[in-house]
């Protein structure tokens, strides 16, 4: 094989395989990366459980097929010089020529590179950019790293109806918090099973998604999940397990209403959290028709308290407290100017949601004070 790529082009391929790449694993082909010279260019990294396969520009020269070791490779290239940058394969070395620098690194043989059986993967459709990004951002933050609880360990995608259409949505819990989020339903993506898209195909996907224009693909069944755009196309498996029954979490019988600007919410959080317990992180929020009033102490600390204009509908003043960790993680999903809470008394879950934007919703479990 001998093949002459642009060093931003591979540089730029190789930082997408790197991240997805084994660091250490009892299996050496997994430490690779495998490049095929056909047609075109195909790179390939897989973790066994994932996959990435990526199409880069280049002048083929030579067909063939190497495997070579991602982290080695990748650190060359990164300080290769700008210019084109050859490949070559000789007997099972791949030698490196850049300018007046040439490295020459071991290779592993094609066939020990393992395949990702996907089987029948039977829903197709569609999602722009704007929406999947909507769909994780909004609900990332509150994925469990609790892994014994694994099938809290990724966002619940799937298909359901909500106040009479038929949404795609996006349900995240750590058993703390809920995050929720629904789009318009695809074409095509109606009747799909519900998958737990895994946190580490969350995080490496949510990376590629700035750099993409054009609608996103995705591809489901109830083991598999792919996603291609560009020259990019990225399987994984799902989460094996039951996600839980997520409505029953989300309290319907809220009664009491509190509105305030969040911007002002977030940064009087913030600043009396200062104060806070380490390792609570919480702060007491007195609401009733005067408004709020945030409080934090610690014995080591000290006391910090704020007040802001607020509107609540109710003569029952609540005091309630919350994990000001999990209060600013919510309150930085919010876009309009105001947040709403709901609830019922100080120890039952609150909902947050925006005023004008029915599309998300948040619950958040109180603490004790």
């Amino acid at each position: 094989m001998k093949v002459s790529i642009e060093k931003k082009e591979l540089f730029k391929t190789l930082s997408h395989m790197y991240a997805i790449t084994e660091r250490k694993s009892t299996i050496p082909i997994l430490l690779n990366v495998k490049i095929e010279a056909e047609d075109n260019l195909k790179f390939t990294a897989t973790n066994i459980d994932m996959e990435i396969v990526e199409i880069a520009e280049a002048s083929i020269s030579t067909k063939g097929a190497i495997t070579v070791p991602a982290q080695t490779f990748f650190d060359i290239v990164r300080k290769l010089p700008e210019g084109e940058v050859v490949l070559e394969t000789k007997n099972s070395k791949v030698d490196i020529y850049a300018g007046k620098a040439k490295f020459s690194i071991p290779s592993l043989p094609v066939e020990d590179f393992p395949v990702m059986a996907t089987g029948d993967i039977p829903f197709k459709f569609s999602v722009s950019p704007d929406d999947l990004i909507k769909l994780i951002d909004k609900t990332k933050f509150a994925v469990s790293t609790e892994e014994t609880r694994y099938f809290l360990n990724g966002i619940y995608l799937h298909t359901t109806e909500s106040k009479g259409k038929e949404v795609l949505r996006a349900v995240a819990t750590d058993g703390h918090r809920l995050a929720l989020l629904d789009v318009a339903s695809p074409e095509g993506a109606k009747g799909m099973p519900g998958v737990i898209i895994p946190r580490k195909l969350i995080m490496e996907l949510r990376k590629l998604l700035d750099e993409v224009s054009s609608e996103i693909k995705i591809e489901s069944s109830e083991s598999k999940i792919r996603f291609s755009f560009g020259n990019i196309v990225i399987t994984s498996k799902v989460i094996e397990g039951k996600f839980p029954n997520y409505e029953k979490v989300i309290p319907t019988g809220n009664d009491k209403v509190l509105e305030l600007d969040h911007n002002l919410f977030a940064t009087a959080v913030d600043r009396v959290s200062s104060v806070s317990n380490e390792k609570s992180k919480a702060v007491k929020l007195h609401i009733s028709r005067e408004g709020l009033t945030i409080s934090a102490n610690s014995p080591e600390a000290g006391t910090g308290t704020e007040e802001l204009d607020a509107t609540y509908n109710s003569d029952d003043s609540i005091d309630i407290g919350f994990n000001s960790k999990y209060l600013l993680d919510i309150a930085s999903q919010i876009e309009g100017k105001n947040v709403k809470f709901t609830m019922a008394d100080g120890s039952s879950p609150a909902v947050v949601s925006e005023i004008d934007d029915e599309s998300s919703v948040y619950v958040l479990m109180p603490m004790r004070i």
